[in-house]
């Protein structure tokens, strides 16, 4: 009896991984073996930068609510210890937002604060 090699499912599999390569550069759009390891590694990065992406907004936020804050004559961790201790929670995207947007109500924040 011949042997199944489940043509079906191999195709598949390869088309899939060679739609994902779509609008790569040479042969690491049209061959198999050189886009399923293109591909794969291009995975890792997206799963990668998913975390950075967290993490750099994050920085940026700081940033932000840094610069405003200085502006008003104190520093961000003061800032923030004053926050904690008066109870107001307030996530640092928040508080970057007021900075950017509404720059007299996140002055008012500061002032409650101080």
């Amino acid at each position: 009896m011949p042997r199944s090699k489940n043509a079906v499912a191999s195709r598949a599999r390869r088309k899939r991984v060679l739609e994902q390569a779509k609008g790569y550069y040479g042969k690491r759009k049209n061959v198999y073996t050189v886009a399923k390891n293109i591909v794969e590694k291009g995975l890792t990065y997206s799963y990668v930068g998913r975390k950075l992406k967290k993490r750099e907004y994050r920085q940026l936020w700081i940033v932000r609510i840094n610069a405003a804050v200085r502006a008003e004559g104190l520093t961000y961790s003061e800032f923030i210890n004053k926050l904690n201790a008066k109870g107001i929670e307030l996530n640092r995207k928040v508080l970057a937002d007021l900075a950017m947007n509404n720059p007299e109500s996140f002055k008012a924040l500061v002032d409650s604060v101080k």
